[in-house]
């Protein structure tokens, strides 16, 4: 990491998709199918019962690599008619080709998104070069402010440093999910842009507040929604200790509900709730009875009761 930026601008607090967000599953059938009034009715609850400012559809934990592009625009358009008129509707749209990223950019606004989600391109590892092309010519072609989204585990490259803050300059990139597990480097951004940085680990998110980040997009937060607004609240008023002791009790959840891939557990957290859930679809599996246990335990370490 080099150090010859340019003089930090003077920071103010940019909240543009809230604080809490959840990175909503996409509920399906018995048969596998979509089920949009399961999505209708868990888009609901998200907002109204765990306090979620905005909802990412379409993302990865929406099983987005097995979903068609027709059913990415109809849960799109069923989720805005849902809850539009109270929270935000963020539309993933990330691929490792910049021509389809574009296409499904301009199906998510038609179909009301109030903003996009745009993973780093996946398998094809682009240079620094590739990626400031790939996301200036989606926020060049679209017509909604955009949220990068870095996590070189899953895309095999990260965003530089360098090339976060020369996207901060386009008008439309507004926010940042981070999962890139570099605090110094989420540290230079902070400081040296305007970007909204937002958690995409569970676990980092009071970390990152603590070096300038805004909120979460988040993955247990479909059952652990309210207690994250809490934590972060009482971060922004200066009570850091009760952050912290929020953070402690709900880290059980915040890392369990990866001991397998995220989306299977949440299905089955989901499912044991009552809630719109169904199978996941292949190549991923459904939860054992096993797992589900310890879903049930983690869930009990942080305080959140999940039925039997």
């Amino acid at each position: 990491m080099t150090h010859d930026h340019p003089a930090a601008p003077q920071r103010g607090v940019s909240r543009p998709f809230g604080r809490v967000i959840t990175a909503m599953a996409t509920p399906f059938t018995a048969d596998g199918s979509l089920d949009l009034d399961g999505a209708a009715l868990l888009a609901a609850h998200l907002v109204d019962e765990q306090g979620n400012d905005a909802l990412v559809i379409n993302g990865t934990t929406g099983e987005s690599p097995t979903t068609t592009d027709a059913e990415k625009e109809c849960l799109i358009r069923t989720v805005v008619e849902a809850v539009g008129d109270r929270a935000q509707v963020v539309a993933g749209v990330g691929t490792n080709d910049t021509r389809h990223t574009i296409e499904l950019a301009a199906a998510a606004e038609k179909a009301g998104a109030h903003g996009l989600l745009v993973v780093t391109p996946y398998y094809n590892k682009p240079p620094q070069s590739g990626l400031l092309r790939h996301f200036t010519a989606v926020a060049d072609a679209a017509g909604l402010p955009i949220m990068l989204y870095d996590i070189p585990g899953r895309a095999g490259v990260a965003i530089g440093t360098d090339t976060l803050l020369r996207l901060a300059e386009h008008d439309r990139i507004v926010a940042l999910k981070d999962a890139k597990g570099d605090l110094a480097a989420t540290s230079w951004v902070t400081s040296r842009s305007e970007l909204a940085v937002y958690s995409g680990e569970d676990a980092l998110t009071l970390p990152l507040l603590a070096v300038g980040a805004v909120g979460v997009v988040g993955t247990s937060t479909h059952f652990s929604g309210l207690d994250t607004l809490r934590m972060i609240e009482a971060y922004e008023l200066g009570d850091s200790a009760g952050a912290l002791a929020l953070h402690q009790r709900l880290l059980p959840l915040y890392t369990g509900i990866f001991r397998t891939q995220g989306i299977i557990l949440v299905k089955a957290g989901l499912a044991a709730l009552g809630l719109p859930s169904g199978p996941v679809r292949p190549p991923l599996v459904d939860a054992t009875a096993d797992e589900l246990a310890q879903l049930r335990a983690d869930c009990a370490a942080a305080g959140l009761a999940l039925p039997e």
